[in-house]
C-alpha cells in the first residue's frame, strides 16, 4: 500500500487531496515535524531534504508534491494521451510551485504579485471552470490548493477576483477536498 508522509499544516495534504479524487487506498504516515521526525534517519532515507509530504510506493520513493502529483497522474492513467496536453498539466504543476505560491505567500513580493497571477487565472475561470477547460485534472489540486489555501491561511480578500473565488467554491465542495483539507482535516 502506498505510503504518504507528512506533518500537521504540510503539502501533505494537497497529496492527500488528490489521493482522495483518484480513490487510491494509503496510508498516510504523521510526522512530528515538532519533535524532528522528519529529520531522524528512518525519514531521511525516503527523502533526504528532510522536508514533506513524500511518498513509498513499493520500493519506489518520492517527494516533492508536485513530483508526486504528477506521478500519481501518470500511474493512474489520468495525463491526457498527448505530450502538448501532459506539457500543460506539467507547466500549471509547475507554475503552483514555482511562481503561484511563492508569489501570494511571500509577504515581501505579495503586493506586486497577487494582481498579476490572479487577474490571468481569473479571466481563465470566467472562461471555463478548470484550468484544462471542462474536467478537472491534477493541474488543479496543484493549483487549486494554493488558491483555497488564501482564505484560510491568509484571510485576504478576493473579492476583486469573484471568478477564483467561485472556483475555490467549487474544487472545496469536492468530497475529496472535504476529505483530505476541509474544516476538520485541514493541514495545509
Amino acid at each position: 500500500m502506498l505510503k504518504l508522509y507528512g506533518g500537521a499544516r504540510s503539502r501533505a495534504s494537497i497529496v492527500r487531496w488528490y489521493l482522495e479524487e483518484l480513490g487510491i487506498n494509503y496510508e498516510f504516515v504523521t510526522l512530528d515535524m515538532q519533535a524532528g521526525a522528519h529529520k531522524q534517519p528512518d525519514y531521511l532515507a525516503i527523502n533526504p531534504m528532510g522536508k514533506v509530504p513524500a511518498i513509498v510506493d513499493g520500493d519506489f520513493k518520492l517527494w516533492e508534491s508536485g513530483a508526486i502529483l504528477l506521478y500519481l497522474a501518470q500511474k493512474y492513467g489520468k495525463m491526457p494521451p498527448s505530450l502538448e496536453e501532459q506539457a500543460h498539466i506539467v507547466q500549471w504543476v509547475l507554475f503552483s510551485n514555482a511562481t503561484l505560491g511563492p508569489g501570494i505567500f511571500g509577504e515581501e513580493n505579495r503586493e506586486r504579485e497577487m494582481p498579476a497571477l490572479m487577474t490571468p487565472l481569473s479571466q481563465i475561470f470566467q472562461q471555463q471552470p478548470f484550468l484544462m477547460g471542462q474536467e478537472f485534472t491534477v493541474a488543479d489540486v496543484a493549483v487549486g490548493s494554493v488558491l483555497a489555501f488564501i482564505p484560510i491561511m491568509l484571510k485576504l480578500d478576493l473579492s476583486e477576483y469573484p471568478a477564483i473565488v467561485d472556483y475555490i467554491k467549487r474544487i472545496s465542495e469536492r468530497e475529496a477536498f472535504q476529505k483530505a483539507m476541509g474544516p476538520n482535516n485541514a493541514n495545509p
